[in-house]
């Protein structure tokens, strides 16, 4: 199994239900060239190897980070005995250690999709060498082929999969869930953003989390503070994270006139705090930009946080999760070519206070069933048992 939250929840509660995991995954901030360790979280013993790793790198060098992890972790996931290999992608890489090791201790292998890897890629250019294309897509459809089954994020995935030949009956479609225990409560005594920043106090707050990379196409959302300024200058917009595109974005809200005004940006924060930026906002923006195979089957983490925190989110993009959010009535998808007329969208909704007031109590049935966690958990725990008895 590699890491990441969601494989992490789901593996808390798989051994919360008896069963004995081992994981295994990689470190990106501990020392380069100190190798392989192992600690026991919640239960689940996990095998750590560390891997220099940023959005800020280059791609070249993020997919040559993704195949050193995969075949170091071969061996490793070779040597731990286990009953099913569960792995759980991106990136696609994963998928060489898991068949190594279900091939080598001859037991069955689960693949969890979490995006459209290597389509993705190729299509941000990442992959462009048409043998490493050709490779690419070869390790694609013998992890799909070789797997016993196969989980995927969100239908689009699943429809995806299928039409490389694979029979329909092989997929199972389990969302990303709603950290509850994380975002869905406010601490006693909490002094959250609006305490500490002059700037904010009572105003309105559209915030984006997470990781500002060419694909989240970031100074959207300057360009719309911009114009929304020019209709409410009391709104105010924050951008909470790190990433390669963190440079565009801050010069585009410097060009806009909007930096430090009603735009502000602050470096990554632990979770923990990125939750009270979430559970002080009143949107959420998720935000995508780039061809469609990117976007189309969103499944953001800041999209479920926002669930979780009982908080409307803001698209640029149709993918799934924003549909899904316009369908439960606790999302908008803005225009994504025209700043002005996303901007009088996003201040439309600000001002919709019967629409809002409804937002909480709607994401709370999201998060306790669709998106909850415990449930999905236990549906992952269904297809892994019959994939390990089948």
């Amino acid at each position: 199994m590699s890491g990441g939250t969601r494989s992490f929840e789901m593996a808390r509660r798989v051994v919360a239900a008896g069963h004995r995991v081992s994981m295994i995954t990689s470190n990106r901030e501990a020392a380069a060239n100190s190798g392989w360790y192992t600690t026991k979280e919640a239960g689940i013993e996990v095998h750590w190897l560390p891997v220099a790793y940023s959005n800020q790198m280059s791609y070249p060098n993020r997919i040559w980070a993704f195949v050193r992890f995969a075949i170091a972790s071969a061996r490793k996931a070779a040597s731990i005995q286990g009953d099913l290999v569960f792995a759980t992608s991106t990136p696609l890489t994963v998928a060489i250690p898991a068949l190594y090791a279900s091939w080598r201790q001859n037991i069955p292998m689960v693949f969890e999709v979490r995006d459209m890897w290597p389509a993705v890629p190729i299509a941000m250019g990442a992959i462009r060498n048409p043998l490493l294309v050709w490779l690419a897509r070869l390790l694609e459809r013998t992890a799909y082929r070789r797997s016993s089954h196969i989980v995927a994020l969100a239908p689009g995935m699943k429809e995806d999969v299928v039409a490389t030949g694979i029979p329909a009956e092989k997929v199972t479609v389990i969302p990303n869930g709603c950290d509850l225990d994380v975002f869905g409560k406010t601490m006693t005594k909490e002094i959250g953003p609006r305490d500490k920043y002059d700037w904010l106090t009572d105003r309105k707050l559209v915030v984006f989390t997470g990781t500002l990379g060419k694909a989240n196409g970031v100074s959207y959302m300057a360009h719309v503070a911009a114009c929304v300024k020019a209709i409410d200058p009391e709104i105010r917009f924050v951008v909470v994270g790190d990433g390669a595109d963190a440079p565009n974005v801050r010069s585009a809200a410097m060009q806009c006139g909007v930096l430090d005004s009603t735009f502000f940006m602050f470096p990554s924060v632990p979770k923990q705090e990125a939750a009270q930026w979430v559970r002080s906002a009143d949107m959420v923006m998720c935000l995508f930009t780039g061809p469609r195979v990117i976007w189309k089957d969103a499944v953001q983490n800041k999209f479920f946080d926002a669930v979780a925190a009982g908080k409307p989110t803001a698209s640029n993009f149709e993918g799934f999760q924003s549909l899904v959010a316009v369908e439960h009535g606790i999302g908008v998808i803005l225009n994504s070519k025209d700043h002005v007329v996303a901007a009088k969208q996003l201040v439309e909704t600000l001002n919709n206070a019967q629409w809002l007031a409804g937002v909480e109590s709607r994401s709370r049935v999201l998060a306790e069933g669709k998106f909850s966690r415990d449930h999905l958990a236990q549906y992952l725990l269904i297809v892994l048992k019959n994939a390990a008895l089948n």
